[in-house]
């Protein structure tokens, strides 16, 4: 079946990659089955599929998914990140309010901080003595 639309998704340093085509509701990640690949966490599954529920789409669309980086967790962010965005961009006018009522469409950009020169880590110091 030919893709009916493609977006890209990040969270942290999480990318996905997320491609829309009709079908029965299934979702691929990383060529795996997404209970398989999220090891039957049920809060992930709901994460990736709330873009879906809010829209009024499940069952609809098959999602084929090329996730890179970061977590599991990080890698569920990314999918519905760029889930909504695939949507986004099927039905712009009436999703995007949806969507962005409910912060679907903001990226997460929080990444891990530099480590400085003369310190531990980021912000640790080396223990400091007196005497």
């Amino acid at each position: 079946m030919a893709i009916l639309k493609e977006a890209v998704g990040r969270r942290k340093t999480a990318i996905a990659t997320v491609k829309l085509r009709k079908g029965k509701g299934r979702i691929f990640i990383n060529n795996k089955p997404s209970s398989e690949y999220l090891g039957n966490r049920a809060a992930l599954e709901m994460m990736i599929l709330q873009p879906l529920e809010l829209t009024n789409n499940a069952g609809q669309y098959d999602i084929i998914v090329k996730a890179v980086g970061g977590g599991i967790s990080s890698q569920a962010g990314a999918i519905r990140h760029g889930l909504s965005k695939a949507l986004l961009g099927l039905n712009t006018e009436e999703n995007k309010s949806v969507l962005k009522e409910n912060g679907l469409l903001t990226r997460d950009s929080r990444i891990k901080e530099r480590k400085k020169y003369g310190r531990k880590r980021a912000r640790k110091r080396f223990q400091f003595s007196k005497r």
